[in-house]
Order: C-alpha cells, then structure tokens, then sequence
C-alpha cells in the first residue's frame, strides 16, 4: 500500500518525531547523541503531560534540536523552555546505564528561518567531543546516518532503551531542507515519534562526523519515501554567533589589540634608539 500525503503537510514540522527499523548504537558510538526529556509540559486543560525530543552536542553548552521540540499549546516555536524540567541525557546510548551526564536546559534559541533550535545546558559537558557543523549541503545520492532516541513504530508510547541508528540517502535538497529515505538497514528505515531534532551526518575528507541537517517532519513510521529535515549548514553563522556571542566584538578587538601592541613596539624601539649616542671621540 502506498500512503499519499500532501506536500503541504510533509513540509509543515509535525509533534515531535526511535528509528523504525534501525539498529542499536554499540557503547562508546556516537556520544554527541542526545535525549532531551521534558516532564511537566502544560495542557490546555490545566493538566501536564512529559515528551522527549532528540539531539546532539555541538559545544560543550550547547544542543541542536528540532524548533518544534520547544513550542507553546497554539502550535508556535517558543525561545524557552515549555516544560517544568527539561534535562538532556548526553553520551548514553543505553538508558539504563550510568554513563554519560543529565544536564538541566536553562535557555533555547530558536532559528529565524528554519526549524531549528539550540538548547543552552546549565553546565558544560567537556569529556564528550561535539558533533561539528558542515558548511557545505549534502548532495543527492549521498548516504547520511541518523540516531535517535525515539519510538520504533507511532503505535507505541514508550522508545527503545537504547540510542538507534540508521543510514539514509537523500533525495533532494532545497534551500532549507534535504529530503532522506531508508537505506539501511532496511528500506523502510525511517525516523518516527520522539526521533524530532535527531542529527543526520556524515563522514568528512579529515574522517571527521559532521551534521548536515535534523530531523524535522515526516509520515507515520516506519514508511518508505521521503522524510524531509531542516538543513544545519547554511545555519553555521547564526549557530556560530549564538553560542559565541560577541565574538565578531572579541575578535575586532583582539585585532585592535594586536596592532597597539606593534605600533607600541614600533614606538619604543625608536625611543631606543633616539635615546642611543654615540660615543665621544
């Protein structure tokens, strides 16, 4: 059976998004993966309820997720926390294990064109190398992979306790967005429930994982056919600029500095040798 659905509604960021048909990440693999589990969201009927969203590392106080994991009961991305507790799970690939660091999320940024969010931990995480940002757009034809912490199938309410994994290839790429189908290990590998800013990357020329996009809407799970997912790339100023704030300010004025400190030398070396004579006959 072949589930048509309108483009308008592929291309509009659904709730949040394991990976149906994917396979377990092995200790040690990928540790810039993380869970961001939100307990205490408020309802529209005063109640609450808890979700979770996916993410990755991308400085030591910063994750990259889907906008869409932070937005309030009118649907709309929201530059703060929506939950009572919002705490991301960093370098666990199994959820039962104590490795890996909880760390509460004490801001969010959300991006002006795209959706995309960076959540700002309490307390840096230095033991876990980020996941890079590439600066360049992936390509039709090329193979990505993914990880998330999200359901197997939407019919069920609880992930696997274990980080999954899955390769895609992509399909088409547009100015915002890269669409992504099954590759391996089955065709019909695909992101689903909770899987929602769930980085895909890819292996650089330096042998370095770099992220080119996360998860951001798709159909039920698990499907063949497209997902489509927000590009990262043409975002690497905007992410550059919020998790270095002022840095464009420090680095004009660590140039301003550099030039005194040359014209202050410069001048002293004349006093020197103004202030040199030469011996009397």
């Amino acid at each position: 059976m072949i589930l048509l659905v309108p483009l308008t509604l592929l291309l509009t960021p659904g709730k949040a998004q394991a990976i149906a048909h994917g396979e377990d990440v092995r200790d040690g693999d990928y540790r810039f993966s993380v869970r961001l589990t939100m307990t205490g969201i408020a309802t529209e009927d005063g109640g609450t309820r808890d979700s979770w969203c996916t993410g990755a590392l991308i400085a030591s106080r910063w994750v990259i997720t889907a906008g869409h994991c932070f937005r309030d009961n009118d649907d709309r991305r929201v530059s703060h926390t929506v939950a009572k507790r919002t705490i991301a799970t960093i370098g666990r690939p199994d959820l039962k294990s104590q490795g890996g660091h909880d760390v509460a999320i004490v801001g969010v940024h959300q991006s002006p064109t795209a959706d995309v969010a960076l959540a700002e931990l309490e307390t840096p995480v230095t033991d876990i190398p980020p996941l890079r940002i590439g600066t360049t757009a992936p390509t039709v034809g090329e193979i990505v992979r993914l990880t998330g912490y999200g359901l197997v199938a939407d019919a069920g309410t609880k992930g696997p306790t274990r980080l999954q994994t899955g390769q895609f290839a992509v399909t088409m790429v547009s100015d915002s967005l890269i669409g992504v189908a099954g590759h391996s290990p089955r065709k019909d590998t695909s992101a689903c429930l909770h899987d929602s800013g769930g980085p895909y990357f890819h292996e650089e020329p330096d042998g370095q994982l770099a992220l080119v996009a996360v998860v951001s809407t798709g159909p039920s799970c698990p499907h063949e056919g497209d997902d489509f997912s927000a590009r990262t790339d043409n975002l690497h100023d905007w992410i550059n600029d919020t998790i270095n704030p002022g840095f464009p300010v420090r680095r004009y004025a660590v140039i301003v500095a550099s030039l005194l400190v040359v014209a202050g030398a410069a001048v002293i070396t004349r006093w020197g040798l103004a202030g040199r004579r030469s011996p009397r006959p």
